[in-house]
């Protein structure tokens, strides 16, 4: 892969000149433009999907319409290169910086296991893991968005990984997870080798968001030779009435 191809700033419409540094935006109009919820002026997953939502600027009329696409009770999460000022509909629920990481990690050579490709009928297990782990945003639909691959041990799913936002032609690894009970055995590693290795095939470059303070998540991505692309600011909103 042409890691400096992947860095240079490429032509897009709407808010950026490279979809990543707007991955949400740049997802939701190209190719996932069909899960989209809202128009012009923001735009969405379906809840059930992804809480991750984005707009082409940050002005008050957009949050309007961004505030419209959102129940009492709902929240999102926006990925942006610089911080956000939220206007008084909202409440900020959380914000912190996440790096963007990009490449393809190295091949592994340790203990083997067998990958599985995750089905509707996993669901129930792949939200127990995840909520049990917590790698980040996972609901009932989220499978919808690309192969997700696991590993199960005496038929109990206890590690995964798969596919998530699509923005042009990078594919973002998400759901890294290992049961705690079967950690060291170089699960992760592999399956992130796995699903880098199937997004790559298909001519597409992998790339993946950890939180910045997630220093042993970030090392691990290293040791397998992806690399900081920028850092990006996440901040998670509720509606304030």
């Amino acid at each position: 892969m042409d890691l400096q191809k992947a860095q240079r700033p490429m032509p897009a419409s709407g808010i950026s000149m490279h979809p990543l540094d707007h991955p949400v935006w740049h997802a939701l109009t190209t190719r996932q433009a069909a899960l989209a919820e809202g128009g012009a002026l923001a735009r969405r997953y379906p809840s059930d999907i992804a809480p991750f939502a984005d707009m082409p600027e940050i002005s008050a009329q957009n949050f309007a319409a961004l505030a419209a696409l959102m129940s009492p009770s709902d929240f999102v999460v926006l990925f942006t290169p610089d911080p956000v000022t939220v206007p008084a509909e909202f409440k900020t629920l959380l914000a912190k910086t996440g790096e963007q990481m990009i490449g393809m990690p190295a091949e592994t050579s340790g203990r083997a296991a067998d990958i599985v490709t995750l089905g509707a009928d996993d669901v129930p297990a792949m939200m127990e893991l995840t909520k049990l782990t917590n790698p980040g945003p996972f609901a009932a639909r989220t499978r919808e968005l690309g192969t997700f691959l696991g590993v199960k041990v005496g038929g109990r799913l206890v590690a995964m990984a798969g596919e998530r936002m699509k923005p042009a032609n990078f594919t973002e690894i998400t759901a890294v997870c290992v049961h705690p009970d079967h950690r060291g055995r170089g699960y992760a590693q592999m399956l992130l080798g796995a699903v880098a290795r199937q997004i790559s095939a298909r001519g597409e470059i992998p790339f993946l968001h950890v939180f910045s303070d997630n220093d042993s998540a970030i090392a691990l991505y290293r040791r397998q030779g992806m690399e900081i692309r920028r850092r990006l600011y996440v901040t998670v909103l509720g509606r304030a009435d």
